[in-house]
């Protein structure tokens, strides 16, 4: 799924071509600029301004400060360093962020729950495939369900009808997932201490 952003003007520093390639295919090439060392850099780039710089870091180096051009001002750029695989887990989040800031510009809505959890449970599913995974889809509905009727019940404060009603679901069959999900039930009872 790649991503349109003029809001993004992303640096990135990498001898990696398929890093770089990822960075330019997510953000779109217009907002991508990439090169093995900032040092590389036409003087007209080098003096540029980027929202982001993105530096990859070999495992067993000093680090990656020392490849970040000396005009980024660190209070108004986010930079990024790491390996391979933490930069483009980090360009996942960045498009996430980046599609939040296209919508608040536009006035468009904000990231829905759906784009979330689409983007948040990728890496999940491509490591239970790797891995050969199976049952997938029970064990994702049991990992979403818990947190949202526990979120369900602290909402209607642990009064178990108005969860049901909530959620859309029987009470009954709210009580049964509640004991096999082990989901402890406390109700808030603020009327009780009238008397004292």
């Amino acid at each position: 799924m790649a991503l349109t952003s003029s809001v993004f003007s992303i640096l990135v520093l990498s001898g990696d071509p398929d890093l770089q390639s990822h960075f330019k295919h997510a953000f779109k090439d217009a907002s991508v600029t990439a090169a093995k060392y900032a040092s590389t850099l036409p003087k007209d780039l080098a003096r540029r301004t980027f929202d982001a710089v993105i530096v990859e870091v070999k495992p067993g180096s000093s680090g990656g400060a020392a490849a970040i051009p000396a005009n980024i001002d660190h209070t108004h750029t986010l930079v990024i360093t790491g390996s391979r695989a933490v930069l483009k887990r980090a360009s996942k989040f960045m498009q996430v962020m980046a599609r939040q800031n296209a919508a608040g510009a536009s006035g468009k809505e904000a990231l829905s729950l759906e784009d979330y959890l689409e983007w948040k449970m990728g890496d999940f599913v491509k490591g239970m495939r790797d891995g050969s995974g199976r049952n997938l889809h029970p064990m994702l509905i049991n990992a979403i369900e818990r947190p949202l009727i526990t979120r369900a019940l602290q909402e209607t404060k642990g009064n178990q009808i108005q969860a049901a009603e909530l959620l859309g679901l029987n009470r009954n069959t709210l009580r049964k997932k509640i004991h096999n999900l082990h989901i402890p039930v406390k109700r808030n009872r603020t009327a009780h201490a009238r008397g004292a």
